[in-house]
């Protein structure tokens, strides 16, 4: 399975944070925000991933994280020129998922918790159909609501319902079979002039091949879309990193955990962080793997 992260559009509701760089290389704490999404895709075991960008914004994010090989995967690059939509990045990416499954991500997504790795593995599995993970919101009228019958199946999808008929919200990860880039290619825009992942997904819902995976308690997401949501997701990771000692979407330590790397190239990127805590970390994840 391949990746993908959109990491474009105009961050217009983090203005003016955003009017001189993109919303994704914002600071989450103690990383840029395309960490967390970066991260979610290489704990699912996605290795080759896609970043789609703004023309001005691209060069910022090749300066940070390079072609991807110093963490054993292979990242390269495309741009969006305007915002169309999170269905436009399917298209954008035609030729890069050619014909496989891949796993999309929004770019100010951020999960955790101590079951998303397994949920996430097992995700990347996926051979037919979609696959969309749901949340439990106190407020779904601001969000994509799932309904769902006592067997987990998606029943509807509604986009900002006014009323809404459950409190699952659609986070911004999802998993797609091959046929996901002629699907996306019926799509047309909406009121809003964009292409919806919604009209996607009930494509799929409609032929019964939308699967289902709740997040329930002891799982965290944040859509860091405004400068509430920022603030609350960076004093999170503050908060767990400080009182267990163990970092959140540290690429360096996943891709030496996973296996993407081994013991000599861990140990040369702590070489980068070692005047700071950042490199302290790194250090004792390679001491501790190795007793």
């Amino acid at each position: 399975m391949k990746g993908i992260i959109l990491a474009g559009g105009s961050g217009s509701r983090l203005y003016p944070l955003t009017m001189a760089t993109s919303k994704q290389l914002l600071p989450v704490y103690n990383k840029p925000l395309i960490y967390y999404p970066l991260t979610t895709l290489m704990l699912a075991g996605i290795q080759d991933i896609l970043i789609i960008t703004t023309p001005e914004d691209q060069p910022g994010f090749q300066r940070l994280l390079k072609d991807g090989s110093q963490w054993g995967i292979s990242l390269s690059y495309a741009v969006q020129p305007t915002p169309g939509g999170t269905v436009q990045a399917i298209l954008i990416g035609e030729h890069f998922i050619d014909h496989g499954t891949v796993g999309l991500i929004l770019g100010d997504n951020i999960f955790y918790g101590e079951g998303m790795p397994g949920i996430l593995k097992d995700s990347s599995r996926l051979t037919t159909g979609g696959l969309i993970l749901a949340y439990y919101v106190q407020h779904p009228e601001r969000y994509g609501v799932v309904t769902f019958n006592d067997e987990e199946q998606v029943i509807d999808i509604e986009e900002k319902p006014e009323h809404p008929r459950s409190n699952w919200a659609m986070t911004g990860l999802f998993f797609y079979s091959k046929d996901v880039v002629e699907i996306a290619k019926t799509v047309r825009p909406s009121p809003r002039g964009e292409l919806e992942i919604t009209d996607v997904n009930k494509h799929y819902m409609r032929q019964g091949a939308l699967k289902l995976r709740l997040l329930g308690r002891g799982n965290a997401w944040f859509d860091t879309g405004t400068h509430e949501s920022l603030l609350e997701a960076a004093n999170y990771v503050a908060a767990v990193e400080r009182r267990q000692g163990l970092m959140i979407a540290c690429p360096e330590e996943i891709a030496y955990s996973m296996g993407y790397i081994d013991a000599e190239q861990m140990q040369r990127l702590t070489e980068n962080y070692r005047k700071n805590s950042y490199g302290s970390y790194l250090q004792r994840q390679l001491l501790t793997k190795k007793l």
